[in-house]
């Protein structure tokens, strides 16, 4: 299936789907020179999806599989088509403005899939980031199904909650995910409905992140790193991030802030402190580093 968008604003695809991606190796999404591919289980079965972006402003789709109807119809909304940007105001701080002026096709994704955003979040508590896309890689490839059409080789489609939930305890360990990882995964199959369920309510917010969290074992990080893939939030910050808070501290003020001091400081941006935060991630800011990383832990061995 092909069709072809014409976004009414300017929108880079890459910069966009960014935050969606695990490594450069992840099954499910993959950047090439030519344009971007995306598998995807949705709510009509599997899909492949290839985005064209060498004659933009158009971005030509194509899809394959059960879910390629969907898939077609769902990108705009996916590249942020409704992410209005229009009432943030950067001119007061040189970063940010500098930032929003070097990519102006920056937007906040949604997929509107609450479990695809779920898994890797959670396999991303409390371990290094190359530790967990390792384990979503090996989870997926392993008990994924096939990318239909000519996906590229190694791209799988994520799991379906059920078959996340089929997973034996010993394939957890085998991919490098401890039991109270593995537990908030196979807590949140069960009521994945009702997660998913929390689309209806918009674009997160409050009451989308606390329903999130009555799984036991999703926090205050985790909700947030859902509801701004899935949701599209445009607001929520992960708070408990190891790095953001000083990422943001030397950004705007020059010199490192724990949690606290970055909600402070991101407090002038009510109502779109994830927009500051990918404006901040997107442009020239890198913090300094000092000391040793955090130490990676192979779950294997115990």
């Amino acid at each position: 299936m092909a069709s072809t968008w014409t976004p009414p604003h300017p929108v880079e695809p890459a910069q966009v789907l960014g935050p969606l991606r695990r490594g450069s190796h992840d099954p499910t999404l993959r950047f090439e020179p030519g344009g971007i591919w995306r598998t995807s289980l949705t709510p009509l079965g599997p899909v492949t999806l290839h985005l064209a972006t060498d004659r933009r402003p158009e971005i030509r789709t194509t899809a394959w599989g059960p879910g390629a109807e969907w898939a077609t119809d769902q990108v705009p909304e996916l590249l942020g088509a409704d992410d209005d940007w229009s009432a943030l105001d950067t001119d007061g701080h040189p970063v940010l403005r500098r930032s929003r002026t070097a990519h102006p096709g920056l937007r906040i994704p949604r997929t509107t899939l609450v479990f695809e955003a779920l898994v890797p979040a959670v396999l991303e508590q409390r371990v290094v980031g190359a530790d967990a896309r390792r384990s979503w890689r090996e989870l997926v490839t392993r008990f994924g199904s096939a990318a239909p059409g000519p996906a590229p080789a190694g791209m799988r489609v994520p799991p379906s909650a059920a078959d996340w939930s089929r997973i034996p305890s010993w394939e957890w360990h085998r991919a490098g995910v401890d039991p109270g990882r593995a537990a908030t995964v196979l807590r949140a199959t069960r009521v994945a409905d009702g997660l998913q369920r929390t689309i209806e309510r918009g674009r997160g917010g409050p009451p989308v992140t606390r329903a999130l969290r009555t799984v036991t074992g999703i926090g205050v990080w985790t909700a947030a790193e859902i509801v701004q893939r899935a949701h599209g939030d445009p607001d929520t910050v992960s708070v408990g991030d190891y790095h953001l808070p000083a990422l943001v501290g030397w950004a705007l003020v020059g010199r490192p802030v724990d949690d606290d001091g970055m909600l402070e400081l991101l407090e002038p941006w009510a109502g779109h402190r994830q927009r500051v935060m990918r404006l901040i991630e997107t442009g020239e800011v890198r913090k300094p580093r000092f000391g040793h990383r955090a130490a990676r832990v192979d779950h294997r061995r115990h």
